[in-house]
């Protein structure tokens, strides 16, 4: 096992020895990786551990298929269910515990690891395989898209006045939550971080933002969801000026969507 310069957070060094352990074992794994904070050396005692096990192309459909045995095999399972809520088939998530632990478990093949957003950092392999790999092409974490973000702001926004206007307010609540994390967040980051994560860390990455996010935070009421949707407005104005990035603006859009909530929202 080669661990040599890797800090793994206390409360996950025991689970990640037994899954190297257990991936040794089994002839059909042939590299184990640590992605996310351990990757970046950012872990810390909140930290969820992020594995991804490399396997053999004929033996991946059988890992698959045996993942929560795996799973239970390394630790005291609470729970664990597959990744297809994200897109991820491939992905196990899992629960271990006490104390409480939160793992991912990602099975690929060595040709599927061409394909992927880190590197992440080599626990344990066979051979040099997902060395040639690394050397062979390169991690692409997704990107932010500026004019992405300003093709859809303006039909999210007039969404939410919608829901808002016909009193369905926890859908109003929802859908401010999905532009905060899919535009206002990206936006607010872009240039600032290689990794955007949509609101991950966003506390951090722009806290001069802080109070003007507070703002786009409503509760369940009419009124409160109305100010929360210009300010929302307001701030994604804000940044999409400071960001510098080569944006077409959808101006009609804009101007028409912006009138219509402000013929909604009561004036003082």
């Amino acid at each position: 096992m080669n661990m040599v310069g890797v800090q793994v957070p206390e409360h996950l060094r025991g689970l990640s020895d037994s899954v190297l352990a257990e991936a040794e074992r089994d002839p059909r794994i042939v590299a184990v990786i640590a992605g996310g904070s351990v990757a970046t050396g950012t872990g810390d005692e909140y930290s969820d551990l992020d594995l991804v096990l490399v396997c053999t192309p004929e033996g991946q459909a059988g890992c698959l298929a045996e993942a929560k045995e795996f799973a239970g095999r390394v630790g005291k399972l609470l729970a664990g269910f597959t990744g297809e809520h994200v897109g991820e088939p491939r992905l196990l998530i899992a629960l271990y515990g006490p104390p409480l632990a939160h793992v991912d478990l990602k099975f690929v093949t060595m040709d599927e690891l061409h394909d992927r957003v880190e590197d992440g950092v080599v626990l344990w392999q066979r051979d040099d395989g997902v060395d040639r790999v690394f050397e062979e092409s390169a991690a692409r974490w997704p990107q932010v898209d500026p004019q992405w973000i300003e093709d859809r702001i303006w039909v999210w926004v007039h969404y939410v006045a919608v829901k808002i206007r016909r009193g369905e307010l926890f859908e109003a609540i929802d859908a401010l939550g999905m532009i905060r994390s899919a535009a206002i967040a990206p936006l607010a980051g872009y240039g600032r971080t290689s990794r955007p994560a949509g609101v991950r860390r966003l506390e951090t990455l722009v806290p001069e933002l802080v109070p003007e996010l507070r703002a786009t935070v409503a509760t369940a009421d009419q009124a409160d969801c109305l100010r929360a949707l210009n300010a929302s407005v307001d701030v994604y104005r804000t940044i999409r000026d400071r960001a510098g990035a080569p944006i077409i603006r959808r101006t009609a859009a804009e101007n028409a969507t912006v009138a219509y909530l402000q013929a909604a929202t009561p004036q003082p």
